[in-house]
């Protein structure tokens, strides 16, 4: 079993970036230059590597591999969207790793890329590139190629090595355990339970109990919620809005979010996505994500008021102007009420809160953090 913190750290440790491994500043797939160029050095590293992974670490400062991290990302649909512009797409994950000295909420991203074995190419035109694309990583650089030998296997025996030397052992389950009871959230009510023999699950969160009349008991919702899977370095959940359900049996363990909706006061929970992790007696586990969302309907008149009271607020708060006490509430309730606005057919709703997260960050961190909830659970919906 690999232990991913010490894998980025190895990876980050071999000289620099290069046929089987880059590393990024950051990511951003909600834009269609970030999401092209994301898909390019995904098709150049898994056309570089037939034979086995490959890499991107995210959060890294190019210049002295200084580990700065980046926000949390959730990616549960991250294979649809590869499967959507690349033909012959190779397997990935995005895995988000916790280290000791980030702040809370940030992570280094691990990209995994495993080929299928044959050559991979864009599949449609996207930004810059075109349709039949095929790309390779010439040292550092992901390029355009013209392919007329096979594609040759040169990194199997160096990619062999950097994952042995990240192997877990008991002291780094025992202590990644103990750090996260009782130092990242021992402000919290905090859990750990045991798959296997082998795999420990982690999670703490703020609890509320909601009596159950009907089924003559009580159900438990997590707010605040960090789920590890201790073995691995990796951070399966963090929220510091949604609420979050967590059942557990012998072999599995689930989770089901909960975002909270509505217009003015009218505010109701909504189930968004169910997680299971399956663990198996061979030592391996199967994470399966289910989108349970049916998004809340509104009438158009009403959504057409709030769209054009948000617009008038983001001009208003890029041209630096004073707000009244009415409008600075409006704003805290502004990425929740865009979000219905992009549920309910407004498409130009997306792409404000895209275009002005970066001036919303300035005037707000916690209104900032609502934006990306919202565009985490766009995404979610688009690549369903």
């Amino acid at each position: 079993m690999i232990n991913k913190r010490l894998l980025v750290k190895n990876l980050l440790a071999h000289n620099d970036e290069n046929s089987f491994y880059d590393k990024k500043r950051f990511i951003n797939i909600g834009e269609r230059e970030g999401k092209a160029k994301f898909l390019k050095h995904v098709c150049a590293l898994a056309n570089s590597n037939p034979k086995n992974n490959s890499f991107i670490v995210v959060g890294v400062e190019d210049e002295d591999n200084t580990i700065v991290g980046t926000d949390f990302f959730d990616d549960s649909k991250i294979q649809n969207l590869v499967n959507a512009y690349l033909d012959n797409p190779p397997l990935i994950s995005y895995e988000n790793i916790p280290f000791p000295h980030l702040p809370d909420g940030k992570v280094v991203g691990l990209v995994t890329i495993r080929s299928n074995g044959k050559l991979c190419a864009l599949r449609r035109n996207i930004w810059k590139y075109y349709g039949g694309s095929v790309f390779f990583r010439d040292g550092s650089i992901s390029m355009p190629k013209v392919f007329d030998i096979e594609i040759k296997d040169t990194n199997s025996p160096l990619v062999a090595e950097i994952e042995l030397h990240a192997r877990n052992n008991i002291e780094l389950t025992l202590n990644g355990v103990i750090d996260f009871l009782y130092n990242k959230h021992k402000d919290l009510e905090a859990h750990y339970k045991v798959f296997k023999e082998q795999f420990v699950v982690c999670w703490a969160g703020v609890t509320k109990k909601v009596k159950q009349p009907d089924r003559g008991g009580e159900k438990i919702y997590y707010s605040r919620v960090d789920i590890e899977l201790i073995n691995e370095q990796v951070r399966l959940f963090y929220s510091a809005l949604d609420e979050v359900e967590v059942i557990t049996d012998e072999n599995s363990f689930s989770t089901t979010e909960y975002i909270q909706l509505g217009l003015n006061q009218q505010q109701k929970y909504y189930p968004l996505e169910t997680v299971t992790i399956t663990f198996n007696e061979n030592g391996s586990y199967k994470i399966d994500s289910t989108l349970i969302f049916e998004p809340p309907q509104y009438d158009k008149k009403v959504l057409y008021h709030v769209y054009n009271t948000n617009n008038t607020l983001l001009e208003k708060i890029e041209k630096g102007m004073s707000l009244s006490p009415n409008e600075r509430k409006d704003v805290i309730n502004m990425p929740a009420t865009y979000l219905i606005c992009a549920l309910n057919g407004f498409e130009d709703a997306r792409e404000k809160l895209e275009n002005y997260r970066w001036i919303v960050r300035e005037y707000d961190r916690k209104v900032y953090e609502s934006l990306k909830e919202s565009l985490r659970v766009l995404r979610k919906v688009k690549y369903s």
